[in-house]
């Protein structure tokens, strides 16, 4: 298992845009399994909607996409300085609404995999049904410095 601490070392997010709690499972350059515990205090739950609080779609790939960064990242030989960008998403459907009070189980297998990019399909479930799923497409690299205002 990984902790929310080793996850805060890996990712660059952070609040409000860490989506990810803990990794329960790893396969290193196979699978891994996350989890997203949804509250009704997340910032998004102000505007989306103020009475039928509903997590975004676009915000449960973002978890997927964080999930699948983690086991990017923690599959490569060296670890330090390494960054995930996210290049797209295909074939994203959301099934059912994600409410708050939710656990979401977040699961990301490897498609493919050339060095330095990755196919990753997620799919998110609340208990065992299907949430949402989508095609997340990754590369990763040494962090760059932002560029001079």
């Amino acid at each position: 298992m990984i902790g929310i601490q080793d996850i805060l070392a890996i990712l660059p997010h952070r609040y409000p845009f860490l989506l990810v709690d803990r990794i329960l499972e790893f396969e290193a350059g196979k699978r891994i399994v996350g989890i997203k515990n949804v509250s009704i205090n997340e910032p998004f739950f102000q505007g989306h909607f103020p009475r039928m609080p509903i997590m975004p779609g676009v915000l449960q790939v973002e978890a997927m996409a964080q999930v699948g960064g983690v086991l990017a990242v923690q599959s490569g030989e060296s670890t330090e300085g390494q960054f995930v960008f996210f290049l797209g998403i295909d074939k994203a459907k959301f099934r059912k609404p994600v409410y708050p009070g939710d656990q979401v189980r977040i699961e990301v297998h490897v498609i493919q995999q050339r060095i330095p990019y990755w196919r990753l399909a997620g799919e998110a479930f609340v208990g065992e049904t299907l949430v949402a799923q989508a095609e997340l497409r990754a590369m990763v690299r040494r962090q760059i410095e932002p560029a001079p205002s």
